[in-house]
């Protein structure tokens, strides 16, 4: 089995997962993402101004949960959390699409990010156009 190994971690204002907001563009303030200093050449080349999607490892979510009320919201009838964007699920892979304000060294300053605080980054990737665009 391979072993996933953080590239980093965000640094924000986010430590109370339920004052969080749910999505990037419910109030999300900025934060950092701190990676690791052998990613610091590769960091360097991230557009300034564009969007980018951040893998992260929603560290604090319960992994048994496979029901849920959407939003978390019981008016709402349950559905499976392959079918929400609830953190609680068997793998919790945090996918969060950011805007990058600022690169400096090892850190990248990104816009309406709801990840907390300590949570680990996974990866970043372009967000892509149409396919015919690469």
């Amino acid at each position: 089995m391979t072993t996933l190994r953080p590239i980093g971690q965000v640094v924000s204002g986010l430590v109370d997962l339920a004052a969080a907001p749910r999505q990037g563009d419910e109030g999300a303030p900025e934060a950092w993402v701190e990676v690791r200093a052998d990613l610091a050449a590769a960091v360097a080349t991230l557009p300034v101004g564009e969007d980018v999607l951040l893998l992260t490892w929603l560290d604090r979510a319960d992994r048994d949960v496979l029901f849920v009320h959407p939003r978390s919201d019981p008016a709402r009838p349950v559905e499976s959390v392959f079918r929400t964007r609830s953190p609680d699920r068997p793998n919790p892979i945090g996918l969060h699409r950011v805007r990058v304000l600022e690169v400096d060294g090892c850190r990248v300053r990104v816009g309406d990010l709801e990840a907390l605080d300590g949570t680990p980054v996974l990866d970043i990737k372009p967000v892509l156009g149409a396919i015919d665009d690469r």
